[in-house]
């Protein structure tokens, strides 16, 4: 398993009192809202009813950079079936750095720009690539740390894809 370690200062550790069940598989994906490139704020609540994949990445992380062509191709493969792939960028530069990064490599997902806090939302990310599988009910289904093969991803997101969120309760 290939991963790089945080960012000098990105390690999302603090002091006080650490967080329960934040980030961990079977819990609520916390909420968020991020800027994208341009600077303009995402919601996480603008994701609501599909199937996410929230990858915690960097341009300068090697293993990073080896998951976003299969993350595009996943995002153009089930894009109509309710997929939603999401890079939070930690790189210290933001749109600076990311941009010209995903221009070169044809990203056809969101990129939002990550800082410390939610690193420290999402279980104190301290090894990227992170990336979470979140199903259409906002529930963390998987988390994988390091590299991870496409097939991996494909194998946790189909049968999410398959499902209906649940009814809304009135």
């Amino acid at each position: 398993m290939a991963s790089c370690g945080a960012p000098s200062g990105k390690t999302g550790a603090g002091s006080g009192p650490a967080a329960v069940s934040h980030g961990e598989v079977g819990s609520q994906a916390p909420e968020f809202t991020l800027p994208d490139m341009a600077g303009n704020q995402v919601a996480s609540s603008s994701l609501k009813g599909k199937v996410l994949i929230l990858d915690f990445w960097a341009t300068w992380c090697g293993p990073c950079k080896m998951e976003v062509p299969h993350l595009v191709n996943l995002q153009a493969k089930y894009r109509d079936q309710g997929l939603a792939i999401v890079g939070v960028s930690l790189d210290a530069g933001g749109a600076r750095d990311v941009k010209p990064f995903a221009d070169e490599h044809d990203v056809n997902y969101t990129m939002l720009i990550g800082n410390e806090e939610i690193a420290r939302t999402y279980g104190n990310i301290n090894a990227i690539p992170t990336t979470f599988v979140i199903d259409r009910d906002g529930k963390i289904v998987q988390r994988f740390i390091g590299y991870t093969a496409p097939e991996m991803f494909e194998q946790t997101i189909k049968p999410l894809l398959a499902a209906q969120p649940l009814p809304k309760a009135s």
